[in-house]
């Protein structure tokens, strides 16, 4: 391109520019409000949603459910923001409201494991067979429930390790909460020698279990026969203790009837083979 065809094209931009200030203006302008707009609704989103994490800790609202709907509150005004944001860029929200209704049903079909997982959530939150810091099994993992998310709950195990499950495994399986009621019944298996005496061993037993002052007594216990083996005797025991002091009554009560068993000479059993030997008359 020649100097002439050079200067010619810059005299049509600017006459262009000129021609169009006003509308170049009010873009500029619409952008700068479109993104005050963003950037205002992005923390009012993140204020607003504190604030009602806040107003419910206040009225002793679950933990759960604190957190599930602020996160709703939050995402919410987002979506508001965004369709605020748009207007102000000259698109029509209308078309766009249409146009993500019939995306929504596509991405709807598409996700509906995502959907299947907010329809879980959304009932945990509302019958709430577990809450934040209760002890759960759920399957084959357990731990302390950390959160319940929009889609998934995530459990802190005994080796602080953070397993996240989508919530309609967690809805569709057996939820044990261990943390719910403030005692828990503690149940041990105790195998002795088969020639062992009954009586003796449920003394031997029983013993233990009084001198424990953290077992509930009030409630009972039970030590009795379960099963006979061809190898030996299973005693089934069982005490009331609190939540807190299960497990450690647990550890202590094995711990001290192995003790008492073996001062009382009562053995514990192990495989064995009884081998008879006839002699042959003929021989």
């Amino acid at each position: 391109m020649d100097e002439n065809g050079v200067i010619k094209t810059i005299y049509q931009a600017k006459s262009w520019f000129i021609n169009h200030q006003n509308l170049l203006i009010q873009y500029a302008i619409n952008i700068v409000f479109a993104l005050v707009i963003l950037l205002a609704g992005l923390i009012i989103a993140k204020w607003i949603s504190r604030i009602t994490n806040r107003l419910m800790s206040l009225r002793d609202i679950d933990k759960t459910i604190r957190d599930f709907l602020s996160a709703i509150v939050r995402y919410g005004i987002i979506a508001f923001t965004l369709i605020a944001v748009l207007s102000k860029l000259g698109v029509q929200t209308a078309s766009v409201i249409a146009v993500l209704g019939a995306a929504g049903l596509a991405i709807g079909l598409a996700l509906q494991g995502s959907l299947s997982n907010f329809a879980a959530g959304v009932l945990l939150v509302i019958f709430r067979p577990l809450r934040s810091g209760e002890y759960v099994i759920l399957g084959s993992v357990e731990g302390t429930v950390e959160h319940i998310q929009i889609f998934s709950t995530s459990l802190r195990t005994a080796d602080d390790r953070i397993i996240v499950i989508p919530n309609s495994k967690v809805i569709n399986a057996n939820i044990i909460n261990t943390s719910r009621e403030p005692n828990r019944r503690t149940q041990i298996m105790v195998s002795v020698a088969y020639n062992s005496d009954i009586d003796r061993v449920k003394k031997v037993l029983g013993d233990v279990i009084t001198a424990d002052e953290r077992i509930q007594h009030d409630k009972g216990f039970t030590i009795r026969l379960h099963e006979i083996t061809p190898f030996s005797l299973n005693f089934v025991v069982r005490v009331w203790t609190t939540n807190l002091d299960a497990w450690n009554v647990y550890w202590d009560l094995m711990e001290n009837f192995k003790k008492q068993l073996d001062a009382h000479n009562i053995s514990i059993p192990f495989p064995q083979i009884d081998v008879h030997l006839y002699q042959n008359q003929n021989s």
